[in-house]
């Protein structure tokens, strides 16, 4: 796959096809590019559910032996094949040890999580100080929020992306009502231009640039999660910064999906949920960083236990020796049944690195793209056909595997007829589906394999 590096994915398909005599839209040029894949080997640790185990696999319509076509990664991804045996692990080891689990074997819970955060660091862009594996995404956004946006008379906004995820917007509007200020106020949404589905990056810094100095906080997230528009982090950090403000982001759909670089790029801090591209299970170990410029000088407003120096912790004194850094805003001990299907997934990680994937990402998502548009772009000479318009940004630059699919129709019944077929995707009312192809397990034949999915769907359904 390397020597198409530097091809865009159209010329790609279109080398291959013509090397193998056949069309771009031809199973066999997603069969050779999966020959090629170097990263193929990772779908092995993965467990990928068969047809008969999803819910609403019509069996008369699939065989139910066959791989589902799993394109939900985005919302929650594949199982880590090695999870099953680490839990297994644990669960033994406190059935035979008891209490002496806290100290001993492979994992120790007392700081079982500590030796992941190198791991994840890698895939976040940080110092693995500038890391903590605890809590859920959205405690983790209080317990920054808490420590970083301090507003006065003068400068108490937070910037945020209109229509951010529900709970970052809870999250905000809870954190200005505490410090008695209005979200009307201090809340500032930041809006597509009319008639677009996506934020222009310069209308992004345009905002910071004249509100900046009334703005506390700069809060968006990595990747928009409805549209899959991938923010262009550095910029915004940098203009956020020349005004000021503190800078952060919810990177839920960004860890394990783009190419990030927290520390590179002065992010003051961030956190995200690891049960999406980082394969955690559902309400797995959530992540936080704190940049390590601010190790000494930003400090937690709520402590716990688990922030004192481990070397004197369990001295019990009750005279804080806080770690500097994220480190310090840990409260306590973290389940170590959560830490063990997070340390299966990013050992998985840790066989390729983020560069890896995000060169087969561009190909993959482009892939699916180029095969939208073949066959769902508007035919004014058949206006009754359905075409689907890509409100994810066209620009590989500006988005992560996800393509965010607005249909001209309603597509519930849709949804159902592909769900009869194995698709694992997600749907949005009216008449959008998000399709995520994930690098790390997903193939080239399972795009192709959704698309003929989806032909099929749209002929039951009464669409086509």
């Amino acid at each position: 796959m390397d020597a198409f590096t530097g091809s865009t994915p159209t010329e790609t398909l279109e080398r291959v096809s013509a090397s193998l005599g056949c069309r771009p839209t031809s199973a066999a040029v997603a069969a050779f590019l999966d020959q090629h894949d170097p990263l193929r080997h990772l779908r092995e640790k993965f467990l990928v559910p068969r047809m008969a185990d999803l819910p609403p696999s019509d069996l008369s319509l699939v065989d139910g032996g066959d791989e589902c076509i799993y394109l939900v990664g985005n919302s929650l991804g594949l199982q880590p094949l090695t999870a099953r045996r680490y839990l297994e692990e644990e669960l033994d080891k406190w059935a035979k040890m008891g209490v002496h689990g806290h100290t001993e074997g492979s994992r120790p819970w007392a700081w079982a999580e500590n030796h992941l955060e190198e791991l994840m660091a890698n895939v976040v862009g940080a110092k693995p100080d500038e890391v903590a594996l605890m809590n859920g995404l959205t405690v983790n956004l209080h317990l920054l929020m808490l420590s970083f946006y301090k507003p006065t008379a003068a400068r108490h906004k937070v910037l945020l992306e209109d229509k951010a995820f529900p709970s970052d917007h809870y999250a905000v509007e809870s954190q200005i009502r505490l410090r008695g200020f209005d979200p009307e106020q201090s809340m500032l949404l930041l809006a597509p231009r009319p008639g677009e589905e996506t934020l222009r990056t310069e209308d992004i810094l345009e905002v910071i640039q004249r509100e900046g100095d009334a703005i506390a906080v700069v809060m968006f997230s990595g990747v928009q999660y409805y549209t899959g528009q991938l923010f262009n982090m550095a910029a915004i950090t940098e203009a956020g910064h020349r005004k000021g403000c503190y800078v952060g982001f919810d990177c839920a759909h960004a860890a394990g999906n783009a190419e990030l670089r927290l520390h590179d790029w002065g992010v003051d801090f961030a956190c995200w949920c690891s049960y999406k591209y980082l394969n955690s299970g559902a309400g797995g170990l959530a992540g936080a960083f704190v940049h390590r410029k601010h190790s000494h000088t930003v400090k937690p407003a709520l402590l716990g236990w688990w922030g004192h120096d481990l070397k004197s912790r369990f001295l019990m004194n009750n005279v804080l020796e806080l770690q500097p850094g994220v480190s310090g805003f840990r409260l306590s001990n973290q389940p170590v049944l959560l830490v063990c299907p997070l340390q299966a997934s990013l050992e998985v990680f840790n066989m390729t690195s983020m560069q890896a994937m995000r060169r087969k990402s561009l190909l993959l998502t482009g892939y699916l793209e180029y095969l939208i548009q073949h066959y769902y772009t508007q035919d004014p000479a058949h206006p009754h056909k359905p075409h689907v318009r890509i409100i994810t940004p066209s620009d590989p630059q500006q988005r992560g595997c996800q393509l965010s699919l607005s249909f001209s129709v309603p597509i519930r019944r849709v949804f159902q007829e592909l769900e009869k077929r194995g698709v694992a995707c997600d749907m949005r009312e009216p008449s959008v589906l998000r399709v995520a192809p994930v690098p790390l397990y997903n193939s080239f034949t399972d795009v192709h394999r959704f698309m003929e999915t989806l032909g099929a769907a749209l002929v039951a359904a009464g669409k086509l």
